[in-house]
């Protein structure tokens, strides 16, 4: 990934979208406005932080991207599997329950919120359009980044093969240890997890999160996938983590658009 500061706020892009006519970006919690223990880019309006700073946080977000903030829609996640379409009739909109976002609309920007999950970006420059997932280990296990493919394919006519992914920054195989629920969970729904779990005891392992993602989006024919590599949980001076900061933090926003194409 490719690191980008301005005016004081920090972020990464993907190599592979350098180039392209895509707004994305993984945003540090650098540069904003919010107090401890949320400092200071938290976009999470519901972990507690004072409202005003988070709002404070959105505007510098999108001023910093050259958005309009009133094209921005966004979702409240429950680590599920729905994929929602977005277009101009959804912007301002929050969706309920929802852990996709897809669109073909130019000048939309998807909004999503993050702290050790998996940030999954999908884009199709054939039909130019964009999809965003949010993929913690219950996403993964109900294959939400492999949903999110398939969606794009009914919806606009995405191929697979022709979709550049990317798998943002999110905690790593170094740091999530998980208990028998998710390795069970893992196993019923990945073919050879056995792979994605270094068993360290009879009753935990730990979880690769970014491969796991990896290996659903090539089950089902995607075959350029850039990985991060950051792990949120050992550099929780960049990134939110809500396993190593025990649940008492922020979240980072993690952004995806399209541009009008010439």
């Amino acid at each position: 990934m490719l690191r980008v500061e301005q005016d004081g706020l920090v972020w990464y892009t993907l190599a592979s979208y350098a180039g392209l006519p895509v707004v994305h970006g993984a945003f540090t919690r650098l540069g904003g406005v919010s107090r401890e223990p949320f400092a200071s880019l938290n976009v999470g309006g519901h972990v507690g932080d004072d409202p005003a700073a988070v709002a404070a946080n959105h505007r510098a977000i999108y001023a910093a991207l050259g958005v309009d903030p009133a094209r921005v829609v966004s979702a409240r996640q429950v680590h599920g599997d729905r994929v929602a379409r977005v277009g101009d009739a959804d912007v301002g909109r929050t969706l309920e329950a929802t852990d996709a976002l897809i669109t073909d609309a130019p000048d939309v920007l998807l909004v999503l919120r993050f702290a050790d999950c998996v940030p999954v970006w999908l884009y199709d420059p054939q039909h130019h359009a964009i999809g965003l997932a949010h993929a913690g280990w219950q996403g993964t296990a109900r294959c939400i980044a492999a949903k999110t493919v398939c969606a794009m394919g009914e919806t606009f006519g995405s191929r697979p093969e022709d979709i550049r992914a990317g798998i943002g920054p999110a905690i790593g195989p170094c740091c999530y240890e998980v208990g028998t629920d998710v390795i069970e969970a893992l196993r019923a729904a990945i073919v050879d997890a056995e792979g994605l779990l270094q068993q360290r005891t009879p009753h935990t392992a730990h979880l690769d999160l970014w491969r796991a993602n990896a290996v659903q989006l090539s089950a089902v024919g995607v075959t350029h996938i850039e990985v991060a590599g950051l792990c949120t949980a050992c550099h929780v001076d960049a990134f939110y983590s809500h396993r190593r900061e025990a649940g008492r933090t922020g979240r980072f926003a993690v952004v995806a658009g399209l541009e009008e194409r010439s």
